[in-house]
């Protein structure tokens, strides 16, 4: 029995992220990023595109970054799937909740008199 145990150890996949694939995932967040610069500063005022899909594709494009952030620099691209789904599930609910939250708010607004 060696008590000399690796750190690397049951993480072989770490070794997949080199600088190339951290200058890679910063050119794909740097890319979306003008995208939404482009998207807010010349479509938008342009009315080549109504706000309600601007705020979806704004809100599709954030969510893509958040992504790839933590997946790779946070580093749960490498975690085990049972973590992965855990957080996923986690974070799903709460975005559920806080949408069902905003809408019962929104209707409580709108139909209950002013004191």
């Amino acid at each position: 029995m060696s008590e000399n145990h690796s750190h690397t150890e049951g993480h072989e996949e770490h070794v997949g992220l080199s600088k190339g694939k951290i200058w890679k995932v910063f050119g794909i967040l740097l890319l979306i990023t003008v995208i939404e610069f482009i998207i807010a500063l010349w479509v938008l005022p342009n009315h080549y595109m109504s706000h309600a899909v601007g705020n979806f594709v704004y809100i599709a494009l954030t969510l893509l970054k958040a992504f790839y952030i933590v997946a790779y620099f946070m580093h749960l691209k490498y975690e085990k799937l049972g973590l992965q789904l855990a957080l996923t599930v986690t974070f799903i609910f709460i975005i559920y909740f806080l949408v069902l939250m905003l809408i019962e708010g929104g209707f409580l607004f709108h139909h209950t008199p002013n004191f």
